[in-house]
């Protein structure tokens, strides 16, 4: 994703080292940061019947013990939200490999997904499509929660779900922790009945299919949903979009997403610090483009949190290689996530 997408990836390449990638994510300050080789072969002839095959998992198994300074929070001091049980989504989707967009993993984790939610009891509306991708069609789903509320305004809640198209890519931060979380959520939320209605996306293909972040080769499935909701006239009934990605690091640092919302940035980062977290969703600015991008295009209000402090030493020097393991995820920053969303939609439902 950087820039999650404008920026210089480094990798210098012999067996599991890193090859030079001009990779776009922040399109105003460069990072350089490694990354793992492409499966060219698998992008040049994907097809709807021919799903890219990844290469094997070589993810590590997640510690025997946990690490006591990665333990979550019991739920009752985070709002409910369980953070073992977000890593336990985590882990699930690890378990089945590689998932980029059309590929039978992916299949495996939306099924995963959906079962989930219908033992919640939450509504969801799955939309079937086809993306003409740099790879040929591909095709994908995005899976809607639709929680019902007394008015006809949208609290939109968000993640994607697919991984990038790299070897031996698990992607369990990206983007398994923020998956991770929105079922969390999800549990919690469908059984509520607030104010406001709350809407929880699962959007596929967000990760370009091309070693580069170029539009339009990213973000397929928050462009279709936005323009579906434009064309239901749903769109503007949406009052705020909170978007999560790469959520799930040990040693997190949410910087203040500068194309999201102020005002919703304000929110958001004001409720993390009354609740304490002051020194993880901090006050410096980092441009991101991400799934909100595509909603804020159509004038939606919205909010990207996102650690994607990439570069040698730092929260995710992982990113897009295959380093970005089920051990690099901590329960207590998926619950720290949680909490923040949580006391954020219980603030929008107020407004």
């Amino acid at each position: 994703m950087t820039t999650k997408r404008g920026v210089t990836l480094l990798s210098i390449g012999v067996a599991g080292c890193l090859l030079l990638l001009g990779l776009s994510r922040f399109r105003h300050a460069p990072v350089y940061f490694a990354t793992a080789r492409v499966d060219e072969n698998a992008v040049s002839s994907a097809s709807p019947s021919n799903a890219p095959f990844m290469s094997a998992v070589t993810t590590a198994p997640p510690p025997a013990t946990q690490n006591p300074a990665d333990e979550a929070p019991s739920p009752d001091k985070t709002g409910g939200f369980d953070g073992k049980r977000a890593f336990a989504h985590v882990a699930k989707q690890v378990s089945f490999g590689p998932r980029p967009s059309g590929s039978p993993a992916l299949a495996q984790t939306q099924d995963y997904i959906l079962t989930e939610l219908k033992s919640y009891g939450c509504t969801t509306d799955v939309d079937a499509f086809s993306s003409d991708t740099p790879a040929g069609h591909i095709a994908m789903k995005n899976i809607l929660v639709k929680i019902p509320g007394d008015r006809p305004g949208v609290i939109l809640l968000g993640t994607h779900y697919d991984t990038k198209r790299l070897e031996n890519f698990v992607g369990a931060d990206d983007a398994g922790s923020s998956t991770g979380v929105m079922l969390e959520l999800a549990r919690l939320l469908c059984s509520q009945h607030s104010r406001y209605n709350v809407w929880i996306a699962f959007f596929d293909g967000e990760e370009a299919v091309r070693p580069e972040w170029k539009d339009p080769d990213n973000c397929y499935g928050s462009r279709q949903m936005a323009a579906r909701f434009a064309n239901s006239g749903d769109l503007t009934k949406i009052k705020a979009f909170l978007l999560a990605d790469l959520v799930g690091t040990r040693t997190p640092h949410f910087k203040r997403e500068s194309y999201s919302t102020k005002s919703l940035v304000d929110l958001v980062w004001g409720v993390a610090k009354k609740l304490g977290y002051g020194a993880i969703f901090i006050d410096e600015e980092t441009p991101v483009e991400d799934d909100h991008q595509s909603f804020l295009k159509r004038h939606v209000p919205s909010v990207d949190v996102i650690d994607l402090d990439n570069g040698a030493g730092g929260d995710v020097y992982y990113w897009h290689t295959p380093q970005d393991s089920l051990d690099k995820i901590s329960p207590k920053t998926l619950a720290i996530v949680g909490h923040v969303f949580l006391e954020s939609v219980k603030q929008l439902q107020a407004k």
